[in-house]
């Protein structure tokens, strides 16, 4: 689905329908994604897998399908019709860097993070060196510096994502290793009829795919709109919409589910679920949508990778301490305000 099949019709009509695709294109992923993990895990529980494999696979995966969705349907959006993959990576870059910013952020204004030692002992670390890996991927490897392209390659999104397996593994390794570390937020709830079962992972992935199309279809045509309203560049105005309206959107689901477990005073887990879905988004969502299509983009993504380490290493900082506080949290609020003007200036300058 192209932005062009519009093109004919007046501007505020355009712009009214690319807005109201990506309304509707976050609802479906959102909504559908629920669905879509619901039926998963009613599966393998009918095919008897523990309850631990379904949390560290079915349900920690699932939590990726709104980014996976957005960023595979730019992904082969770009192999048939050509352009920059701005949406796809801004996506993940934007989508990580939320995550670090907003979702901690709300969390610990609304209640003070407790850091658990063994994160930041072993997943946190982790997640360091797949967000290095990931700049160094994106920053040394780029198809044409001439032209100022950079680009995530598919062997390079092939590496991702044997690292996600790796990790995977890592995971169920560690879990039975350390059963007193592990928190599943699987419920154990009368399995559902096989009917059903099917009719949710249909339903739910079809959803999940019309959703990533719908986003990437309003993402796209709202950037070419204002771009050509405002006469400023496409990659820049893609990239903004990708880095921050679609980023946001797909980060919904962390977002919520941390906002209302630090209302409950039940934030515990808001860090371990952010690195849980920051890997995953680098390692499953970016290596299988390059791994479709090599992602290019601008050099505007230079500095966009740059703050998604900074962002990275700042959390790592303040989580060694062993408390993300209150005042932390307004910090890494007042950081992604600072990096969204600064998103808005480059565009339109």
């Amino acid at each position: 689905m192209e932005p062009s099949l519009v093109a004919s019709w007046p501007i505020a009509l355009q712009v009214i329908t690319f807005i109201l695709a990506l309304v509707v294109g976050v609802f479906f992923l959102v909504k559908f994604c629920d669905i879509f993990v619901d039926g998963s895990v009613a599966l393998a529980k009918k095919a008897k897998i523990s309850p631990l494999i379904i949390g560290l696979t079915v349900v920690a995966i699932g939590t990726s399908c709104p980014e996976l969705a957005v960023s595979v349907s730019d992904s082969i959006s770009c192999l048939i019709n050509g352009g920059n993959a701005n949406v796809a990576i801004g996506n993940v870059v934007g989508s990580n860097t939320c995550n670090l910013l907003i979702v901690l952020g709300f969390s610990a204004i609304f209640t003070p993070i407790i850091v658990k030692k063994s994160i930041c002992k072993r997943e946190y670390p982790f997640l360091i060196i797949v967000t290095f890996l990931c700049i160094i991927f994106g920053l040394l490897f780029g198809l044409d510096k001439i032209v100022n392209d950079y680009a995530i390659l598919r062997w390079e999104g092939i590496v991702l994502v044997v690292f996600c397996i790796i990790y995977i593994l890592f995971l169920i390794y560690n879990a039975k290793k350390h059963p007193e570390d592990i928190e599943l937020e699987v419920e154990d709830e009368k399995i559902m009829p096989v009917w059903k079962i099917l009719l949710f992972i249909i339903f739910g992935a079809l959803g999940v795919i019309l959703g990533g199309e719908l986003v990437v279809f309003g993402a796209k045509g709202l950037a070419l709109s204002a771009s050509d309203a405002m006469n400023i560049n496409h990659d820049l105005a893609e990239s903004l919409v990708g880095l921050t309206i679609v980023a946001v959107g797909t980060s919904l689901p962390e977002l919520v589910t941390s906002i209302v477990a630090a209302k409950k005073g039940q934030n515990e887990m808001a860090l371990g679920n952010v690195i849980g879905s920051n890997i995953f988004n680098i390692l499953f969502v970016l290596g299988i949508a390059s791994t479709i299509n090599p992602l290019t983009t601008g050099s505007q993504i230079v500095v966009d990778l740059i703050v998604m380490g900074f962002a990275t290493i700042i959390v790592f900082a303040i989580a060694l301490t062993g408390k993300i506080k209150k005042w932390h949290g307004g910090m890494l609020l007042g950081m992604y305000a600072a990096y969204v003007i600064y998103l808005i200036i480059r565009t339109i300058i």
